[in-house]
């Protein structure tokens, strides 16, 4: 079975669109220099196969960020992606652990879904939680934004090393609303027969067959998702060029810059030599 693919149908007689999402080798890369929770992984594994549907669904060109925000022990969880299903991903925490359940991480706050075309404006989309797991949040904030009844599955199987996340969507087209809502019910009565065994071991005709054997199904070619954090040494040299020549004499003297990048948790060490050799390009 291909990993870390993103899967776009399409059914032939029904006014209904779906996508599925499997991912394993981006999550262990992800997941690789990060000591979170157990439950605190498997919701950031689920907000990153939550965001990788959202970004085929929105039709993307350009880049995504979800984020959320609450007043519980994770105060912001954020997936960054882009329409060529690349992304990255940081949890802030700001208490202990004491629940595994959506709610008893994130308690009361808001989703935020930033879309920056390449080309055109910027749009953020704002609702409060309201519901107790993140699928439920995401279908509230279709039925605010898109006017389009979506349902959401999302799996996580968190085993590091070898992590696994994958997620099911289904909404209805803008056509014929009748028609279109009266097909999704019909649909999601059988997708709701979809096991966490059958996503995490099927590829994605045998799954698709599985649920859907008496639709017509068109499955587009595959997408890979990836990890891609995008930091780098001299991201870092410009960073610290731009803090100016008093804030580098600080670090001169104090022997050394230490940066680390909170998406893969990679340090880049600058020692007095490195520092000397940046103020010389101010």
């Amino acid at each position: 079975m291909n990993t870390d693919s993103l899967y776009r149908f399409l059914f032939q007689q029904r006014n209904v669109r779906g996508e599925l999402v499997q991912l394993s080798d981006s999550l262990d890369q992800m997941l690789l220099n990060h000591d979170y929770p157990l439950p605190v992984k498997q919701l950031l594994a689920e907000l990153v196969a939550a965001t990788s549907l959202l970004t085929a669904t929105l039709k993307l060109d350009g880049d995504i960020a979800v984020q959320l925000q609450g007043d519980g022990p994770v105060r912001f969880a954020a997936v960054n992606g882009s329409d060529q299903q690349q992304f990255r991903a940081v949890v802030r925490m700001q208490a202990e652990i004491s629940g595994t359940g959506f709610r008893d991480l994130i308690g009361e706050g808001y989703l935020l879904v930033t879309i920056t075309p390449k080309q055109g404006e910027r749009y953020q989309g704002i609702i409060p939680l309201s519901g107790d797991s993140l699928s439920s949040t995401l279908e509230a904030y279709f039925a605010q934004s898109e006017q389009l009844p979506t349902r959401l599955y999302l799996y996580t199987d968190i085993q590091q090393p070898h992590n696994r996340a994958a997620g099911l969507m289904l909404q209805v087209l803008p056509v014929d609303q009748d028609k279109a809502k009266a097909d999704f019910a019909d649909l999601v009565m059988l997708s709701d027969t979809l096991t966490r065994d059958e996503i995490f071991s099927l590829p994605a005709e045998q799954l698709l067959y599985r649920l859907f054997h008496q639709e017509q199904v068109e499955l587009f070619p595959s997408q890979a998702v990836s990890f891609v954090c995008g930091c780098s040494r001299e991201k870092c040299s410009a960073a610290i060029i731009s803090l100016g020549r008093e804030i580098i004499n600080e670090h001169i003297a104090t022997g050394q810059l230490d940066i680390s990048c909170e998406y893969c948790n990679k340090t880049y060490h600058f020692d007095k030599a490195d520092l000397h050799a940046l103020l010389l390009q101010l």
